[in-house]
């Protein structure tokens, strides 16, 4: 296992991470979980990735469970979950002081855990100003509840916006952004966040690299039984991804893609998660599984990066055809 800075701060991070979405208290029972949670920790991964919203927090409970079965340290880890979706009372979503609070404590009640090392505001709240945002994140990590604080699918302005708030006020800064990011979802992280790295050393802990299972190549021929959008409750996934015009011509060029990842002697999913990690702005990559099987061999993908060389990049340049445009230079 490689591990990296997350952003400017301290911290280091598995390349390759684990996460629960979908697949805890949704796919599997705590017993394939444990499985899946030990074969990730196995390979070095150090990051595990929760949410107070995965399965109604039942997901953060079979993390809590499977931690305390595995026997691990606890300062081998490094655990996080997002605070938005925390119930259906008028007070237990959105980022107000109260539920950031309230939330924060029953997620670590859940997992068990007297503080986790990174805590996300899930979305953006509208109704909510940032400053009340902000302090209460920097309340959480004053009373040691958490170490670093972060936004995940958040706008750059208000990332800034909200980076600037604790510095003028001396309190603690978001630190790192959880965006999607794959072949198929660039923009952000490519472009919006591209002044952000540098600006206010913005790291970013990034999901789906596989697009929710499209670049395995398995919805080629249609749904699995065993997928998650067989699932009834990701009805809405299926629709963008199998059913839009944009998911169809996707599907096409993940034909194209497996023909150069066979090429090159890689598998899709290891051509998919390489691509994540060859950009320098990605602290880590989260993963998913519902099997041990798939959690070993991502992380293999890791021992093929001397594959995916400069001129491979350009070939599946060629295919995505789809890299975000660069500021036009107007100078002669």
């Amino acid at each position: 296992m490689k591990y990296r800075f997350l952003g400017r701060s301290g911290l280091k991070v598995s390349a390759l991470s684990f996460g629960s979405w979908v697949t805890f208290g949704d796919q599997v029972e705590e017993e394939i979980a444990y499985n899946c949670m030990v074969a990730a920790y196995d390979a070095g991964v150090n990051f595990f990735d929760n949410a107070e919203a995965y399965a109604g927090g039942a997901s953060e409970e079979m993390m809590g469970n499977i931690i305390k079965k595995a026997g691990w340290k606890r300062s081998d880890l490094v655990l996080s979950t997002k605070i938005f979706w925390g119930g259906e009372g008028p007070n237990n979503s959105g980022l107000s002081y109260k539920h950031i609070i309230e939330g924060t404590d029953a997620a670590l009640k859940r997992m068990q855990t007297d503080y986790m090392d990174l805590i996300f505001c899930h979305r953006p709240d509208i109704h909510t100003p940032i400053e009340e945002t902000v302090w209460a994140m920097n309340q959480v990590i004053q009373s040691g509840k958490a170490f670093y604080w972060g936004t995940s699918e958040w706008p750059a302005d208000q990332i800034r916006q909200a980076y600037h708030i604790a510095r003028q006020e001396n309190l603690r800064p978001p630190l790192m952004e959880q965006p999607q990011y794959h072949m198929f979802h660039r923009d952000k992280v490519e472009q919006e966040y591209a002044a952000l790295y540098e600006d206010i050393g913005l790291g970013t802990t990034t999901w789906s690299p596989l697009a929710s299972g499209l670049l395995t190549g398995k919805y080629n021929d249609g749904i699995p039984e065993d997928s998650r959008l067989a699932l009834d409750s990701y009805e809405w996934l299926r629709k963008a991804i199998l059913e839009s015009e944009e998911g169809r011509e996707n599907i096409k060029k993940v034909s194209k893609l497996a023909k150069l990842s066979n090429e090159a002697g890689l598998k899709l999913p290891e051509l998919a998660l390489l691509w994540c990690l060859k950009n320098p702005n990605v602290s880590t990559v989260i993963t998913g599984a519902s099997k041990p099987e798939q959690v070993r061999q991502n992380m293999k993908s890791l021992e093929k990066e001397h594959i995916l060389t400069d001129d491979l990049m350009d070939k599946i340049e060629e295919v995505l055809d789809n890299r975000p445009e660069s500021p036009q230079d107007f100078r002669p």
